[in-house]
């Protein structure tokens, strides 16, 4: 009995280290596991970005608007007599110089009106010589008693009527003869003509209200354009002869220069604008009538400011600013106050120095601090319009 005791306090003790045993090394598997070194976060990648330079320059202050191009002048040419068209001496769309001749009429009819009236002249002035030899006899007659005055009156007043006639004949000869001038139409200016409304072979009548042809003026040429009113105090100061230059949607040619010529006398009340003309010499004929045009009207240049990408100026609560990209490749949010923005600039009154980089491309993904990676090969600078010298005043009918 003893010894059976004995073994089974042996056995408990050998259970009781088993299972202190079993409890150490759980204990041990769960510290081992709750102890892993932890792994620090990877910074993120720089932000891929565009950039421009800001820069020191001359900017000019322009008004940009749409304009309409018209021609200097337009004649539509008409027939002041009536009669069959028997001449086309141009082809439709030629250029023309001012007295070359354009059409002829059917001669035959006028060279008959003018014989006739010729005629009719040499007949009634023999007569009036006639009358006025009677005259003079009839006077003498009348002074010595031997004819009534009755009958000297009426052989006066018959040579006053015959000079009458003669009066008329005459007219009638200047007017046959005009009327054969009429007979061939020469062109009143020097300019480009249009689409042929009466063809050869028809008959045309005077003074109709239909033109043959009409002949467009595009050498000088004009752009019309319209101007807020704000604008007339600073044109009207400076006068006629501010620098225009137009822009052609899809011409590559680069922009077109000319001055101010005309300021309209009063301001449209339905638009709140003032209409202006400028003048072009058009020596290439870029510019033709009814063609839509970008202008550009300067009223002065701003020298020596600082520009920047206008695309680089971001708008947040506390006003504008830009990303300004450091030497270590991290940027910096910085406030600047923009003066205007002209074109694909803008000019800054404060906030960035000339020389400095700022992100044009890329600002959503920027914190300040950030770190950021310039895209190679695609860092730009500020462009504009070439400067455009002015040019001199263009002559009506040059």
């Amino acid at each position: 009995m003893k010894f059976g005791q004995t073994r089974f306090k042996r056995l408990k003790r050998s259970a009781l280290k088993l299972s202190a045993c079993a409890a150490g090394f759980a204990i041990l598997a769960f510290s081992v596991g709750c102890s892993k070194p932890q792994v620090a976060a990877a910074a993120p990648p720089p932000a891929p970005v565009l950039v421009g330079v800001a820069e020191k320059r001359d900017v000019p202050l322009e008004i940009i608007q749409i304009g309409t191009v018209e021609q200097f002048s337009q004649v539509e040419v008409r027939t002041h007599i009536s009669g069959e068209l028997t001449g086309v001496l141009f082809k439709e769309g030629d250029d023309v110089r001012k007295g070359q001749p354009l059409f002829t009429l059917d001669r035959r009819p006028l060279d008959s009106a003018l014989h006739q009236a010729q005629g009719d002249l040499a007949r009634d002035q023999a007569s009036l010589a006639n009358a006025r030899t009677q005259l003079s006899r009839y006077e003498s007659l009348w002074k010595e008693g031997v004819v009534a005055k009755e009958q000297y009156d009426q052989v006066r007043t018959q040579a006053d009527v015959l000079a009458s006639t003669v009066q008329s004949d005459m007219a009638r000869v200047e007017t046959a003869k005009v009327n054969l001038l009429y007979a061939s139409i020469a062109s009143p200016i020097d300019g480009r003509t249009g689409s042929l409304m009466v063809h050869l072979g028809n008959e045309v009548k005077a003074n109709d209200t239909g033109a043959i042809v009409v002949i467009n003026q595009v050498q000088p040429i004009y752009v019309t354009f319209a101007v807020p009113q704000d604008f007339l105090a600073q044109i009207r100061a400076r006068g006629k002869g501010l620098l225009v230059t137009v822009t052609i949607n899809g011409d590559s040619r680069g922009p077109i220069t000319g001055h101010l010529q005309f300021i309209d006398n009063g301001v449209d009340p339905t638009t709140g604008t003032i209409k202006l003309k400028a003048i072009f010499t058009n020596a290439d004929r870029r510019l033709w009538p009814g063609q839509f045009v970008n202008v550009a009207l300067r009223l002065q240049t701003d020298s020596g400011v600082t520009v920047v990408p206008s695309e680089s100026i971001q708008t947040g609560q506390a006003g504008q600013f830009v990303f300004v990209v450091k030497a270590d490749d991290t940027v910096e949010q910085r406030p600047v106050t923009v003066i205007r923005t002209q074109g694909a600039l803008a000019v800054i009154q404060q906030g960035v120095t000339p020389g400095e980089r700022v992100v044009t491309d890329g600002q959503v993904r920027l914190v300040p601090g950030g770190h950021v990676e310039v895209k190679a090969g695609l860092n730009t600078a500020p462009t504009s319009a070439p400067a455009v010298p002015p040019v001199p005043p263009v002559k009506a009918g040059s």
